[in-house]
């Protein structure tokens, strides 16, 4: 305790007990995330996501014998899926086990990003403040506490970013760093698909701070693919291939994405870390001299960045957690900031600004959300009249997640803007005669047709029909 009160006295700065090089300040990182972390779960008593709603239902699926893309109608990665089916295993439907082991990968990157700057000696003073800083990004938005695909894909691109950390220092041809880096960066898109942009920062990054070889390139080439290449061959073997390459990487790019959230407010939730990176990279760039291995890292986190943002024009769905492949980034250039400046009022009140005004940026956001009825676009709603569809096998073809609550579903069709393509579309008899099989087969008790899909589907299949009544407007029960 004596040597804690010392340090607090000799610099009231609130950022001194964690310049101190010692690996007990880790412990104090990891309860603090728990602590901002419990205020969401616990306080704010956050409700569940239509994208969390979406994972709960494909990991049950999964869980049932049903395989992705071809039994499951949806973009998530095969990895992330895979995650999610293990998790339904082992937890049930319980999103609360998405934010336990969200909280153990986000401790993982803080560790192993915050070790990886003390390594190879990224500031002029070894020091916790990265681990700290990315606590408390992390803590902008409420969904980024969750396992997200963006959350388990960001790991391995951390992964592959501290191999190329290495090729900043190392003078000799890292040939196993290089593999690592390409299998990494593949594994990161087999999670989540907008991470491809990875690719094209691999070699930008090679050949201009690592100074690649073409032997180099074609290796992390090479290396990136496998992933990806594995994923391909078992869906191959499986019969699967069409439906993987079409519901993973080529129809979600064409359909309309969930603005699950304005622009207007990811502007305001970023405003804060983003003037504290355009300081850091400013303090970084001019006013600190830095050695060459640091002016490599510099280079490199900046080309990071450039990417990762590139990485958001390819999500499917607006939402804060797309954003979590940047923290790393931002983390970097604001520690550059809080290391170069020890004294002085302005940096104190610059500290409690970005410690407290952050976290309670997110905070403010989610309850003004939440009291003004915004978050129903982002948030799975439950009334009374979703009462109807407890305990049943059913199918909603709309945006209307609430019946699933209790339910479980049935049909391949779980994303609904995929799902309209495929059911909309004038195929040939084959292909009708799979819709009509898939409903035949797993005979859901209740259809809720948002859109008259289904009713245009009834009048191309009269057997189909004879099974089915309209109970109330847009929900159609199985007759008994």
């Amino acid at each position: 305790m004596g040597p804690v009160c010392n340090t607090f006295r000799i610099n009231p700065n609130l950022l001194s007990f964690f310049r101190i090089n010692d690996p007990s300040r880790l412990l104090v990182i990891i309860a603090l995330l728990l602590l901002l972390s419990s205020v969401y779960i616990w306080v704010l008593d956050i409700p569940l996501l239509q994208p969390e709603m979406i994972w709960l239902l494909l990991g049950e699926r999964m869980a049932d014998g049903k395989h992705m893309y071809i039994d499951i109608i949806d973009d998530t990665g095969p990895l992330s899926s895979g995650i999610y089916w293990v998790c339904y295993l082992i937890f049930g439907k319980s999103v609360m086990s998405y934010k336990l082991l969200s909280l153990l990968v986000i401790i993982f990157q803080i560790v192993y990003i915050n070790n990886l700057y003390i390594r190879y000696k990224s500031f002029e003073e070894n020091t916790y403040i990265p681990a700290l800083v990315m606590v408390i990004l992390f803590h902008l938005s409420f969904d980024m506490i969750t396992l997200s695909p963006a959350l388990m894909g960001s790991t391995f691109i951390v992964l592959a970013f501290g191999q190329l950390f290495s090729q900043t220092v190392l003078q000799k041809e890292g040939s196993d760093s290089i593999l690592l880096v390409g299998i990494f960066g593949g594994i990161a898109a087999c999670f989540h698909f907008p991470l491809i942009t990875f690719l094209p920062f691999l070699l930008v990054a090679g050949i201009v701070v690592s100074g690649f070889s073409f032997r180099q390139l074609i290796l992390a080439i090479v290396s990136y693919a496998l992933p990806l290449t594995f994923c391909a061959l078992y869906y191959f073997w499986i019969d699967g291939l069409p439906a993987f390459l079409n519901q993973f990487i080529i129809s979600p790019r064409l359909i309309e994405s969930y603005a699950h959230v304005t622009y207007r407010d990811l502007a305001i939730l970023f405003s804060l870390p983003l003037f504290f990176t355009t300081l850091g990279f400013f303090v970084g760039l001019i006013v600190k001299s830095q050695t060459v291995n640091q002016q490599k890292q510099l280079q490199l986190t900046l080309i990071f960045l450039i990417f990762a943002v590139g990485s958001l024009l390819l999500t499917n769905r607006r939402t804060p957690y797309q954003f979590i492949v940047i923290i790393p980034g931002l983390a970097y250039f604001i520690t550059f900031l809080f290391v170069a400046f020890k004294k002085g009022v302005p940096i104190k009140v610059l500290s409690l600004l970005f410690v407290f005004g952050i976290p309670m940026m997110g905070y403010s956001w989610i309850f003004l959300q939440t009291n003004s009825g915004n978050i129903s676009t982002y948030a799975v709603s439950v009334t009374e009249e979703h009462t109807v569809s407890e305990g049943k096998k059913i199918l909603v073809l709309g945006e209307d997640l609430g019946y699933y609550q209790k339910a479980s579903l049935a049909t391949p069709y779980l994303h609904y803007r995929l799902s309209k393509i495929h059911l909309e579309k004038n195929y040939g008899l084959e292909k009708t005669a799979e819709i009509f099989q898939n409903f035949q087969k797993e005979k859901p008790d209740l259809i809720v047709d948002e859109e008259e899909i289904f009713r245009g589907i009834l009048e191309k299949m009269p057997l189909l029909k004879d099974q089915f009544i309209l109970d109330r407007s847009n929900v159609y029960r199985r007759k008994k």
